[in-house]
Parts: C-alpha cells; sequence; structure tokens
C-alpha cells in the first residue's frame, strides 16, 4: 500500500502540474513540497517511535472562500516516509491569511489515510487505532515573489481519542511552494 499512496500522490501531481504549466499569470493551483522530520517527539503527540524523513507534496486549488479575514481553500498531499514507517495520503480545508510584507499563515483541517500500524504489535511503530485519521496542518510561510514561497510546515495526524489506540503522529519541516 505504501508504494500505491507515493505513486497516486506522484502521477497526482504531476499530471495537474503539467497541464498548469502552460499558463502565463499565476493560476489558482499551487503546489507545495518538502522535506518533513518523521514522528518528531515533544510535540502534539508527545513522543517518538519511528524514525525518518517524509518527503511531503501538496496542491492547493482554486482562488478560495473568503472567510474571516483569510481564504478557505481544499489541499489534497502525502507524507511518504523514506524509511518505510508510516505514510500519509489526506486531503484537506486549508484556511490561509496573507499579511502585509508577503508573510502567510495556513491552518487546516482534514482526513488522511495511512499505511502504518493500527495495534501496538511491533515496539519500535506507532499505534494508530483506525484507518482513517484527522489530519491538521499549520504553515508559516514567506512568499518570495508572486509565484514562489518557503514555508515551515507541521502537521499532527491522529483518530482523536476515537479508537483504542491513539498514539499519534507529528512532522515538522521546511516545504517550496510554486503557484502555476
Amino acid at each position: 500500500m505504501r508504494s500505491a499512496l507515493g505513486s497516486l500522490a506522484l502521477t497526482m501531481c504531476v499530471t495537474v502540474a503539467g497541464e498548469a504549466t502552460a499558463q502565463s499569470a499565476p493560476s489558482s493551483l499551487e503546489l507545495r513540497a518538502g522535506v518533513l522530520a518523521h514522528d518528531v517527539p515533544d510535540l502534539w503527540a508527545g513522543f517518538n517511535l519511528e524514525s525518518g524523513v517524509d518527503i511531503n507534496a501538496e496542491l492547493l486549488f482554486g482562488r478560495g472562500l473568503p472567510v474571516a479575514g483569510g481564504t478557505i481553500r481544499p489541499a489534497l498531499g502525502a507524507s511518504i516516509n523514506t524509511q518505510g514507517f508510516t505514510s500519509r495520503l489526506y486531503f484537506d480545508a486549508r484556511w490561509e491569511i496573507e499579511f502585509q510584507r508577503a508573510f502567510f499563515l495556513g491552518l487546516g483541517l482534514g482526513a488522511a489515510v495511512h499505511d502504518g500500524l493500527l495495534a501496538p504489535t511491533e515496539p519500535d511503530r506507532k499505534a494508530l487505532g483506525s484507518r482513517v485519521l484527522f489530519h491538521i496542518p499549520l504553515e508559516l510561510g514567506l512568499r518570495l515573489d508572486a509565484r514562489n514561497s518557503v514555508s515551515v510546515y507541521f502537521e499532527h495526524t491522529s483518530n482523536g481519542n476515537l479508537a483504542r489506540f491513539n498514539e499519534g503522529l507529528d512532522a515538522i519541516g521546511v516545504r517550496y511552494g510554486h503557484r502555476f
């Protein structure tokens, strides 16, 4: 399932991005990609068992629906672990606000599916309790120009204590964004 998640995410990103590159002005499609530290301790989940690096890729669609000074847009993405631990495919509603001096802040809520463990059957793996989890991202970034950005990105996935096991998984890292 891990390679299927990665292949699906990569295919979607390449297909949509390829169709959008012919446009001359920035469109409503944005690709963000980067590297995240996997299962970081002492954040929301509290402790770590898994290790490695996640490759994260995400597409944000549309110009957004204006809400509370920002905009809400759908986001589709994946965080693929490079060492064979838990990978995630997610879909969010992302609220993002642009500040003066080109800074932006994004906060989201959505659902993720993963290929990790549901119960504690291996000592070096998280027991996530259910196949579908909540996905909560937070991002702080800087727009370099009309098309390009860099950001610090955090994501938390857990079942919100709706299942017997809920060890949660946190990742944090840096991303580059490009509007097509």
